[in-house]
């Protein structure tokens, strides 16, 4: 949820008691321009101060009349000093009979994941290894250079471009992992640190902005695999997923044979997604918000890229090694980051605790050293979406907890094999497209 404004800014807290809310009063503010929301049973007002939410207004208005005390914890670092940034905003508290939670959750499971948290924090899991991350960075430099040595000593044939093709693919595809691990700042001890070293590698490094990623991937994190508030799943009319479904079913809309969506994903999907969709929608989000920052580390990576490769294939040749990359990293891209999610509960609100919320739109990959690498450790997706400022490296040790959680209250922590996770995504976009023509021949 990212910073706020000034420290102090607006009216301090009155001296008076704060006057005490009801949930049936809380819930009556969830409308644009009006925005309560509830933090450790404190209510605030955010309807005027979202906008200039550095997270954006989309992910904290996602929590609009709701009880977001493990969502602010999750997203910021240092606790006592968002909290000054509050004060202004604060306007009452939670009358003493009422809950914490709204609506029917299970209270002793969200005092139970706070206990766990707060046993994380104990030991030390959110400490992260200086040494690890900058063998991170020099592995992504140094295939860089690689790739350039393999064309330098080799030529431009077909054989050194393939190699150099797969090199900087692999080097593309660890940046987003480096760089998420930069957006969540579970590298360094400050925010502002992370946020520059993410800069660096978003956009010199990949040429994207850092502020467009965040400003997406954290509204995935805030709502997982909720339409209209997690951007990863809100994919119609190219791909109907979860209860969409049924619903473009009953409604008879029929804008691509969705039976089908299965086959058609592997044209549209994973060859595509990072060379057409995030390269327009990154620009266009530069371009809109005027992040001329970003803008200038990007046009950095461009610069960089064909000063390096237009010497050796012309301008024509490097735009095909360019295509080429980006080809080869939308395939990990996509099989990487959506066999977690996908094969999972896809649907409307369903107003659930932060633990349950993310359990049901989260599964987990079999590790082992070379899945770990591969995944950038997304193959503990549970661990990441529990806590998405714990470093990486430490979501084994946090595993068995987060099990132990699980069995304790009935919830599926499911793991998977490798290659089934994948076959899973194939298999769920059949499931869905199977459910809108049911639906749509027999409404």
């Amino acid at each position: 949820m990212g910073g706020v404004g000034e420290p102090g800014e607006g009216s301090a807290r009155p001296a008076a008691p704060l006057p005490t809310l009801r949930w049936e009063q809380i819930r009556q503010h969830n409308l644009p321009g009006d925005k309560w929301l509830v933090i450790e049973r404190r209510v605030y007002d955010i309807s005027r101060w979202a906008q200039r939410h550095p997270g954006g207004s989309r992910l904290i208005g996602h929590h609009g009349a709701e009880d977001a005390t493990d969502a602010f914890r999750a997203f910021h670092q240092d606790l006592n000093f968002v909290r000054k940034f509050l004060q202004p905003l604060l306007i009452g508290e939670l009358a003493p009979e009422e809950p914490s939670q709204d609506g029917p959750q299970d209270a002793q499971l969200v005092k139970d994941f706070r206990a766990l948290r707060q046993a994380a924090e104990d030991m030390e899991l959110f400490e992260a290894k200086p040494a690890f991350f900058a063998l991170l960075l020099g592995h992504i430099l140094a295939m860089e250079v690689l790739a350039w040595l393999i064309i330098y000593l080799f030529g431009p044939g077909w054989v050194p471009s393939t190699l150099a093709a797969l090199v900087l693919a692999t080097s593309q595809a660890q940046c987003w992992c480096l760089q998420h691990d930069l957006g969540h700042t579970s590298v360094f001890r400050k925010s502002q640190w992370n946020h520059v070293a993410q800069q660096f590698v978003m956009g010199q490094l990949k040429g994207f902005s850092a502020h467009w990623w965040n400003f997406r991937h954290f509204q995935h994190h805030a709502k997982p695999n909720i339409f209209h508030k997690d951007p990863d799943v809100t994919v119609a009319p190219v791909f109907l997923l979860g209860e969409s479904s049924v619903e473009y079913g009953k409604k008879k809309r029929r804008y691509l044979p969705y039976n089908h969506q299965h086959l058609y994903f592997f044209l549209i999907g994973p060859p595509l997604l990072t060379l057409v969709n995030f390269e327009v929608e990154n620009l266009a989000y530069m371009l809109v918000c005027m992040r001329w920052t970003d803008l200038l580390w990007a046009t950095s990576f461009y610069s960089r890229f064909f000063l390096c490769y237009v010497p050796f294939y012309g301008v024509p040749g490097a735009l095909l090694l360019f295509v080429a990359v980006r080809v080869l990293e939308s395939h990990w891209f996509v099989w990487i980051t959506q066999m977690n999610h996908i094969p999972k509960e896809i649907g409307h609100e369903k107003h659930r605790d932060w633990a349950s919320s993310q359990l049901a739109a989260t599964c987990n990959v079999e590790p082992s050293l070379f899945i770990d690498w591969f995944s950038g450790h997304l193959n503990f997706q549970i661990e990441h979406h529990l806590f998405p400022t714990m470093p990486r490296h430490n979501y084994r040790r946090v595993a068995p907890l987060v099990k132990a959680l699980c069995a304790k209250h009935g919830l599926n922590y499911e793991v998977k094999p490798f290659l089934t996770a994948l076959v899973d995504i194939i298999g769920s976009l059949k499931k869905s497209g199977d459910v809108w023509l049911e639906a749509y021949l027999h409404q």
